[in-house]
């Protein structure tokens, strides 16, 4: 957006922002954001890529370019379209195909990308990134000469994923030997409003020396005829000796004054970024913070599994598409997953109830019955699932019932059969799912099981392939984590083997890319050691 840019280009200039490069792609009919990227990856002049972004024109080139070239140059991306609204006008705007926003947030995060939900973020975020070192840890120092914006600071910092912790005993000492007894030496360090320039000096200098903390946040609201410049030559003087000393951790400065300071105050070649609100300087610390944090850790890999059967479920889906496509089958679903090594459930599709009863018999009571049919796929919208079942005549009662409800609504000849199973108690239940995203390709969802998902919506997404980092970040990322480790007596879940089960499945779609769907549901996940299993599931190909 080329008019945007004039603007973008006027603010960066009143934060202290130079710019190495401002390109517009206008339609991109020769040079496209990916390209660009590309240029600036090996840019001397440049140290920081911020993007507007209205479209992707390749998503996998994108991530695989942004998560090499994160791993030297920050990448911050406003991306315009997360409302439905958005998306008409960036459409109307760009006659390109609007991405999900899901799918664009599952692809930032897994290529490093910062995301800024608006552009002043963004150039807030820059500020701090452009001039002053990562937070190596979550723990923040606020120095501050009032209650009120220090308990923001902190609200803010705590809710963005920072911690505010106490100094240690030895910094708390050092500090009440110059402030006076009012001020708090806790975790905001309020230095009451009669704080001078010496106070945030010598405040800021042991400060910096606690390895306890990983950032700084200072706070100055003028009191009266306070010393403003004096303050800020304070904070100077004091970031100046810490950086001499060998201190490296980012330091913010928000003065909340009438006119600010906007711009950033200098130390030698550093700037110190200043913020009007102490939540914005949280916000930028958060993010800059998420983005250390990627960056240290190590490169994902996806790993090799030798024990597929590729080209027999290739053909499998192969043969489906050529009727028409469709869900496949109960017994062709049975047989793609296993050819992948994905950990079923024992059963047996059947056609009539004598073959379950005989079916229950070989399996052992209890027993589950499901009905099978490639065109009701919601088996509980119509009594599909019936459960602990202790007899032969439980188990012919319950295929007349799903028989009988089908016939009363006029689709009986919908049943394909029953499928049998085991009735398997204990565990987690999880579920796996893929859509196809018609920009992205395959979109992998993952998080609690059965109702939970419909429900509570705790469910987190990731842009296939999966390298085995993806994998354990989805199975960190969703609220129900907890479940997972072990919570209030009920014992915790074999992760690896979840973590498996996922990398499969993102294989399975990579290979076969006919799978527009798959839904796994439930996935039972027991005890470390016990792996998880499969009670569920169902593919669609195209």
């Amino acid at each position: 957006s080329g008019a945007l840019g004039v603007a973008i280009l006027e603010y960066a200039r009143d934060m202290g922002l130079g710019m190495s490069t401002f390109v517009s792609v206008g339609n991109k009919a020769d040079v496209s954001g990916n390209d660009l990227i590309q240029y600036w990856e090996d840019d001397e002049e440049t140290g920081l890529i911020l993007l507007y972004l209205e479209s992707f024109g390749n998503p996998r080139r994108f991530a695989r370019l942004a998560r090499r070239v994160g791993r030297k140059k920050p990448i911050l991306a406003v991306k315009a379209g997360r409302t439905a609204a958005g998306w008409r006008a960036a459409g109307s705007h760009t006659a390109a195909l609007a991405a999900s926003d899901t799918a664009v947030e599952a692809l930032f995060r897994q290529a490093g990308v910062i995301r800024a939900d608006t552009l002043e973020e963004m150039f807030d975020v820059a500020a701090l990134l452009a001039y002053q070192p990562l937070p190596q840890g979550p723990r923040v120092a606020v120095v501050t000469n009032a209650g009120g914006p220090g308990i923001l600071a902190t609200d803010a910092l705590v809710s963005s994923g920072l911690q505010v912790p106490e100094p240690g005993e030895e910094t708390k000492a050092a500090l009440r030997r110059f402030l006076p007894a009012a001020a708090s030496v806790a975790n905001p360090i309020d230095m009451i409003a009669s704080a001078s320039p010496d106070d945030y000096r010598e405040t800021l200098r042991v400060v910096m020396a606690d390895p306890g903390f990983d950032a700084v946040m200072v706070i100055f609201i003028p009191v009266g005829l306070a010393d403003v410049e004096g303050v800020a030559s304070a904070v100077r003087e004091a970031v100046a000796e810490a950086r001499a000393a060998g201190h490296q951790k980012p330091v913010v400065a928000c003065f909340m004054s009438a006119s600010g300071l906007r711009q950033p105050l200098a130390v030698g070649e550093e700037r110190i970024p200043s913020y009007r609100f102490p939540e914005s300087a949280a916000r930028a610390l958060a993010r800059a913070y998420e983005y250390s944090r990627w960056r240290q850790q190590p490169l994902g890999r996806i790993p090799d599994h030798p024990d597929l059967d590729i080209d027999r479920a290739r053909e499998i889906c192969r043969r489906a598409r050529e009727r028409g496509g469709g869900w496949l089958a109960a017994d062709e679903v049975t047989e793609v997953l296993r050819a992948f090594g994905l950990p079923l459930a024992t059963g047996r599709i059947v056609r009539t109830a004598d073959e379950a009863v005989a079916a229950a018999e070989e399996l052992g009571y209890p027993v589950v019955v499901k009905m099978v049919s490639r065109t009701l796929v919601h088996k509980t919208e119509w009594d599909g699932v019936q459960l602990n079942l202790r007899d032969a005549a439980a188990v012919r009662a319950a295929c007349e019932r799903i028989a009988e409800r089908l016939r009363a609504a006029g689709r009986l000849e919908e049943l394909d059969g029953y499928q049998v199973q085991p009735m398997i108690t204990g565990g987690i239940e999880l579920m796996v799912g893929v859509t196809d995203d018609p920009l992205f390709g395959p979109l992998i969802a993952f998080g609690l099981g059965g109702i939970h998902v419909e429900i509570l919506k705790d469910v987190v997404f990731r842009i296939t392939p999966l390298t085995d980092r993806d994998a354990d970040e989805m199975i960190r990322g969703i609220r129900g984590h907890r479940l997972l480790e072990g919570y209030r007596g009920h014992p915790p879940a074999d992760i690896p083997a979840v973590k498996d089960l996922l990398l499969r499945v993102s294989r399975l779609v990579e290979e076969i890319p006919e799978i527009t769907e798959l839904d796994i549901n439930p996935l039972k996940a027991f005890a470390p050691g016990q792996g998880c299993t499969i009670l569920d599931a169902r593919i669609k190909v195209q």
